[in-house]
């Protein structure tokens, strides 16, 4: 009972603090109104970045330049995250972009001082520059991946939910043996995203010096 008769009298000291705001002496009015400024500007600036994070992270904005509509999404568009029989689609932010806030505030700001002027350089603009450029590419996200323990594959998969009847016996052998000695997705689904694993790109360049 007597926490129930606190409410009504939290209630108006709230009302009668926020009215003292503006009641008070010029200096205190002026103290309060800004206190509250800063607040509503706070977190209308804080959705703002969130919501524009969150709208330059969608594939239809990173497959809106010539480059990636061209020449990467054919690519993932062939492999088992774009279409397959579950009917679940791995966006470009589930693999390029962390859940964490300053993980992805890392991403986010090499995408603007790295990523974008080279779009605007036409680093990659060409299927030969991009074809020339790819295996960097690659290798880059790889090692990014490696040193985070596939973090971002792990969002939806983990060592835990595997199922053995849902898995052939050679494949299920093979995690169990990648959970043991410490290893992690990248090491050995490198080719699962975009088409070429590091065997691929190491074919090509063998292919490429034995015609020179």
């Amino acid at each position: 009972m007597a926490e129930q008769g606190n409410r009504p009298n939290f209630i108006v000291r709230f009302f009668r603090w926020v009215w003292n705001l503006f009641t008070q002496p010029a200096a205190k009015v002026g103290a309060g109104i800004l206190v509250i400024i800063g607040v509503v500007v706070g977190i209308a600036g804080w959705q703002t970045k969130m919501t524009v994070i969150d709208a330059t992270s969608s594939t239809a904005f990173c497959t809106s330049c010539h480059e990636m509509e061209a020449f990467v999404l054919p690519a993932v568009a062939e492999g088992p995250h774009w279409n397959n029989a579950s009917g679940v689609r791995a966006e470009c932010k589930d693999c390029h972009v962390p859940d964490e806030y300053f993980p992805k505030m890392g991403v986010k700001i090499n995408a603007g001082l790295v990523e974008l002027p080279a779009h605007f350089m036409g680093k990659i603009s060409t299927q030969e520059k991009y074809d020339d450029y790819r295996p960097t590419m690659a290798h880059s996200v790889w090692e990014k991946m490696k040193a985070n323990d596939s973090r971002e594959c792990r969002n939806c998969h983990e060592w835990e939910a595997m199922a053995e009847d849902g898995q052939s016996r050679p494949a299920w052998m093979l995690h169990q043996r990648a959970q043991e000695e410490g290893q992690t997705c990248i090491d050995c689904h490198d080719g699962v995203a975009h088409g070429m694993s590091r065997r691929d790109y190491e074919k090509q360049a063998e292919t490429a010096a034995g015609g020179l």
